[in-house]
């Protein structure tokens, strides 16, 4: 069985902007206000992180809930990591997450100054300088039969969307705009050429664009 390298829950603004600039430890999306872009994800009862109960239910909560299925390895880029850049200074840092990241799963960071790997709970980090056909090769092995998941940022799904190497993808587009900074598509027309595309309004405001090879 064909194992898939998905985009899943991928949040942009409304000119395609996966984040904002002046990304720094107290803002991983830079001046781009989370709030605005992904209040439809945290609200769904299938929200990975969410610690309280309730929640709303329906075509958000739906594709919040596929997130996890069937991913075996996940792929991101260094900026979703964390926001040193260059060498590592500091090596204590281990992501955004805590000592329980979500993915629960082997995770390979794209980056140039590659570390040793660690383990937090069930997530282990390994970091990777290589083209983006190698890495997902890594990837699927270390994945034992399931999908990869591309978890971005934006510039790491352009850059392997680039490279044909991506078979879907889910983008939730949010009604903001955010001018600058780490960019997706601008508009989602460039991708027809090579995926279908349908685009399903939901009630909390975003659009999903749900992207499949041709």
């Amino acid at each position: 069985m064909t194992q898939l390298l998905r985009v899943q829950n991928f949040n942009v603004s409304s000119d395609g902007f996966g984040a904002g600039e002046n990304q720094c430890l107290e803002r991983p999306f830079g001046d781009a206000d989370p709030g605005a872009l992904f209040s439809w994800a945290g609200a769904t009862a299938s929200w990975p992180m969410r610690t309280d109960p309730g929640g709303s239910r329906g075509l958000d909560d739906y594709l919040t809930r596929d997130y996890a299925r069937n991913i075996g390895a996940e792929i991101m880029g260094r900026g979703k990591f964390g926001p040193q850049r260059g060498p590592w200074e500091d090596l204590d840092w281990r992501g955004w997450w805590g000592d329980e990241p979500p993915f629960r799963t082997p995770v390979f960071v794209m980056t140039h100054h590659t570390r040793p790997s660690f383990t937090l709970s069930d997530t282990t980090f390994h970091f990777v300088d290589d083209e983006p056909a190698a890495v997902l090769e890594r990837a699927r092995e270390a994945a034992q039969g399931k999908d990869v998941r591309l978890g971005g940022g934006a510039t790491t799904i352009r850059e392997f969307l680039d490279a044909d190497l991506v078979d879907t993808l889910h983008v939730a587009v949010s009604p903001v705009e955010l001018g600058s900074g780490s960019r997706l598509w601008k508009s989602p027309d460039e991708l027809l050429d090579r995926y279908h595309l349908d685009i399903v309004p939901s009630a909390s405001g975003v659009t999903h664009h749900l992207f499949w090879r041709k």
